[in-house]
């Protein structure tokens, strides 16, 4: 594991947001949905995520989930993804995103 600086991780704009609207997008190779995140004051912004195994698009809605927000933004599938949702892999692979046991404010930064 390659040891990094405090300022390196500094860089990375990790944040809080909500998702408001999920939809499976059509377009995808692999299975996935075009998710709306509201992230406060930077606004409400579009990602792609392959999160289908575990997640319907009703039960994305609503929940919140930890964004970097930093990346340059990336077509895929059609779609303009401009934050990348956060997760882990399970033991078959699928995605389990990351989150929140309490509420937290849209666009709060993760320390």
């Amino acid at each position: 594991m390659d040891v990094i600086e405090w300022s390196d991780f500094e860089k990375v704009e990790l944040r809080v947001g909500t998702v408001v609207e999920a939809a499976r997008n059509e377009k995808a190779r692999k299975p996935a949905y075009v998710l709306k995140v509201d992230l406060g004051e930077l606004g409400v912004k579009t990602s792609s995520a392959q999160v289908t195994d575990h997640y319907t698009a009703e039960e994305l809605t609503g929940r919140r989930v930890l964004c970097v927000c930093n990346f340059e933004p990336k077509r895929v599938a059609g779609v303009k993804s401009e934050v990348l949702v956060t997760g882990a892999h399970d033991e078959q692979g699928r995605v389990v995103l990351a989150g929140f046991d309490h509420p937290v404010p849209n666009g709060t930064r993760l320390l």
